[in-house]
């Protein structure tokens, strides 16, 4: 019989990215580091939200970076 390998987590992939309860991978927004002066708060606020991934290559990449990402739900926001 074959042994199973666990598979590594790509632990940067892993603090961007969560997944809903639908099944639906967020992502954090960037360019929140420095240059926020001049930014409205309107737009800074914006960037406090998540954003649903788009694109199923981009969906296919990332759940294969985090293969156990749905088996822990409590995952933290980044």
């Amino acid at each position: 019989m074959a042994k199973k390998y666990k598979l590594k987590t790509h632990k940067s992939t892993a603090k961007r990215f969560r997944v809903t309860g639908t099944g639906k991978l967020l992502r954090t927004k960037g360019g929140k580091t420095h240059f926020r002066r001049r930014r409205s708060q309107r737009v800074k606020n914006q960037l406090n939200k998540m954003q649903t991934v788009n694109g199923s290559g981009q969906i296919r990449r990332i759940k294969r970076l985090i293969p156990y990402i749905k088996r822990y739900k409590a995952n933290p926001p980044a």
